[in-house]
């Protein structure tokens, strides 16, 4: 995932709202009532209906009384004026200054305060309020971000664009969100119908369905569409039947769709915003990009790490294959769940059978030995928010003892080591009981570069058993490891039944040479689902400067087309100029290319990945000087970027200023040595200057951290043949065929250094 820096701006206070109700086919949830009142009486007090409210006497819970805290050295104030609600506090310049607060953010176990500005942009501030009881040690103003420290310039600044609730938050608090950014302008116009999650929220558009609803019976027979653009029956006419023997109940009939968890998905996942609005089909995919169980993100194992939200988890889960939904355990309207506690899984799974010493290890009224505490353990996130991983999994020490995953048994055991709840554990459920999870040691050996992770992950992504989450995470992780081998599994990847694995794997097209691309991805230019079609048209757009049959043509410009209104869906975004520019940069359109790139720039002076690509751009077209000046202006804005000092040597390389490029590389080999191609290219640098022996020294340095890169092994193996030294030159070529025995290459070298002694 591309780094996000803070673009200076000096915001100016707004004098009031900006927003207005957006309607078009959205009647507002107070046209509901009539027809469904115990509904809405449900709704009251829930966490969507408070998600977000204009400020005032009623909604502000936070202490406005001239109460303060100091944080990042700053001193942050709240106080009123004139009945309205004000904080005191740094501002993007840096220097402290009054804000009006304009609307409420959440309710509960905290709530957010957000300021808006006269371009339209509304920020939430880093100080919330601790909405607990002070018993539970709440009523108090705490920072956000007790472990950071950020001032103004932050890409975390309250000011910048991650703290942006237009971009970050909005449409998941609000209904028929339209964020209204006018990229000429770079202001916003947000709009809603209502200012919290309403009924519309999920249940799409209501004024036809109003107008239905107001025929009488006859004309409702002849018309028995609803008007709703979908209906959340995903548990209509289903039993579920308790097997006594295993004390599981079991669905009937099986699961067929997910349009309800879908819906829920929608604000319940870490995911970007393909496409605005809501379809028929309520589609998640074709609306929406969720992240994978990437690194930083996810445990290997598929726990959740980073503020994931449900959705990941859940997709991984038992119960999801097994045909539960969300409203299986909470009630839709009022968010509880359907029974207290662990009484909720008792709907399924039979006291007798789970709650029992025999079951737990747990003495059967022991603190918090139960249900939830055991597979659903919790992970705090905003400070004081707690949040229950929604994979339902066994608790697994000995993966911990492995690959150094959580486990809920030394969550609550924390005087005790993990060879403890190994031992103790093992007495309960014996380690060959315990289902071999293959993508938890995929993605282990994957991440830490073994050589035998490439079978290990295609085991994973051959394995359709697992969550298609699963093992599309799988296919995004075989990049290093390409073979021919991984490449047929790469092909077969691109025509299986889960479309996050088609989406996956044509992710790792950008591996394969541009003339290939489009051959591989053709046939996925009509996937129905548009997060892979649009992916497909990215990977081919190269193939629009190439002579087609007049349908491939035409399928092609039309994904390529939907694949823009992607990005420009987020146009406020650096990234998406970004990704613009490269779809522009392989399509031949420079001018479209560099205005991309340029839109990024002013967007975020911080975001390098803008400057080396319009670097990039200038290359190709002969214009070094040009790419010369952009990579020095980005070095200045980002002078601990390793990507922006590592393109800057290698154009020092070419045009032969090769002590300077020596520096360039040599300080993104410092910047980054988690990146082989940095320390790589630095040691060819080294060797190329007539230093083998610095060469030398940075290539093994690079070797203990990559002892899978072929390109580090080679260069050493060519640097000792150079010097004369065959045994060692052998020695390390030798690695190669270790890592592949079937690189024809390695093998070659390694026959001409042998006839050579």
């Amino acid at each position: 995932m591309l780094k996000v820096t803070f673009l200076l701006l000096i915001f100016m206070l707004a004098a009031a709202s900006t927003a207005v109700a957006a309607t078009g086919d959205f009647a507002g949830t107070e046209s509901c009532v009539g027809c469904h009142a115990q509904q809405h009486k449900a709704w009251q007090g829930s966490h969507h209906k408070l998600a977000m409210q204009q400020a005032d006497k009623d909604t502000v819970l936070g202490d406005f009384n001239n109460a303060g805290i100091t944080a990042n050295g700053i001193n942050t104030t709240f106080f009123t004026r004139d009945h309205q609600f004000w904080v005191n506090t740094e501002a993007a310049n840096g220097q402290l200054q009054d804000f009006k607060v304009s609307y409420t953010f959440g309710v509960t176990p905290l709530q957010q305060y957000l300021i808006e500005f006269s371009d339209g942009r509304v920020q939430a501030l880093g100080i919330a309020w601790d909405t607990r009881p002070v018993s539970a040690g709440g009523q108090r103003w705490f920072n956000l971000y007790p472990d950071e420290t950020i001032t103004a310039g932050d890409e975390l600044h309250w000011t910048g664009r991650q703290q942006n609730w237009n971009y970050m938050c909005a449409d998941c608090h609000s209904t028929n969100l339209k964020k209204g950014y006018n990229a000429n302008t770079d202001t916003f116009k947000t709009t809603w119908s209502d200012i919290n999650v309403g009924c519309e929220s999920c249940h799409g558009p209501g004024k036809k369905h109003n107008a239905w609803a107001a025929k009488d019976e006859a004309e409702k027979a002849q018309s028995p569409d609803s008007g709703l653009p979908y209906s959340l029956n995903d548990l209509d006419n289903v039993t579920w039947t308790m097997n006594t023997e295993t004390g599981t109940a079991q669905r009937s009939p099986a699961a067929t769709g997910n349009i309800e968890i879908g819906v829920c998905a929608a604000c319940h996942s870490r995911r970007a915003e393909i496409k605005q609005g809501i379809e028929a089909d309520g589609a998640f995919l074709d609306h929406y990009r969720p992240a994978l169980l990437s690194a930083g993100l996810y445990h290997t194992d598929g726990q959740v790490l980073d503020e994931v939200y449900v959705w990941g988890s859940f997709e991984q889960s038992k119960m999801r294959a097994a045909g539960v939904t969300c409203s299986n355990c909470h009630e839709p309207h009022n968010l509880k769940l359907r029974a207290p506690a662990q009484q909720v899984c008792s709907q399924c799974h039979l006291p007798a059978k789970f709650a029992t010493t025999r079951h737990t290890g747990h003495k059967q009224d022991s603190e918090g030995a139960n249900c939830l505490n055991c597979h659903m353990p919790a992970t705090n996130y905003m400070v004081v928010d707690p949040r229950r991983d929604h994979s339902l999994r066994i608790p697994r020490p000995d993966l911990t003892q492995e690959f150094g995953t959580p486990n809920a048994c030394n969550q609550c055991h924390t005087d005790k080591s993990t060879e403890w709840a190994v031992t103790e554990f093992g007495k309960l459920w014996p380690q060959a009981k315990m289902p071999f999870q293959s993508w938890t040691t995929s993605l282990s050996q994957a991440r830490a570069g073994l050589p035998q992770a490439e079978a290990s992950l295609i085991r994973t992504i051959r394995d359709t058993s697992l969550p298609g989450l699963a093992r599309a995470t799988a296919v995004s992780e075989l990049g290093p490891y390409l073979s021919p081998l991984s490449g047929r599994v790469l092909q077969s990847s691109l025509s299986d039944e889960s479309p996050l694995v088609r989406f996956a794997a044509l992710g790792l097209l950008d591996a394969v040479p541009p003339e290939n691309r489009y051959q591989l991805a053709q046939p996925l230019l009509q996937d129905p689902v548009r997060l892979v079609r649009t992916e497909a048209a990215r990977v081919s757009a190269a193939a629009l400067q190439t002579s087609l049959p007049p349908g491939e043509a035409q399928a092609l410009r039309a994904a390529f087309k939907e694949y823009i209104n992607t990005q420009l869906q987020n146009a406020d975004r650096p990234e998406a100029h970004l990704n613009l520019g490269i779809v522009y940069s392989q399509v031949g359109d420079a001018v479209a290319s560099e205005k991309a790139y340029r839109q990024s720039i002013k967007l975020d002076s911080r975001f390098a990945p803008a400057y080396t690509n319009l670097a990039d751009l200038y290359r190709l077209q002969g214009l070094d000087k040009n790419a010369e000046k952009v990579l020095t202006e980005g070095i200045g804005q980002q002078p601990e970027d390793a990507a922006l000092h590592h393109a800057l040597g290698l154009l020092q390389a070419r045009s032969s200023q090769l002590e300077a490029a020596i520096v360039s590389l040599g300080k993104a080999s410092e910047l980054a040595p988690e990146v082989a191609r940095y320390t790589y290219v630095y040691g060819v640098a080294l060797n190329s200057a007539s230093q083998p022996t610095q060469a030398m020294d940075a290539l093994k340095a690079g070797y203990i951290q990559h002892p899978r890169n072929v390109e580090i092994i080679h260069m050493i193996a060519s640097i000792y043949r150079d010097q004369g030294q065959k045994a060692e030159a052998l020695e390390w070529a030798r690695k190669l065929t270790e890592l592949n025995p079937a690189d024809q290459q390695a093998k070659q070298f390694i026959q001409q250094l042998e006839s050579a002694q």
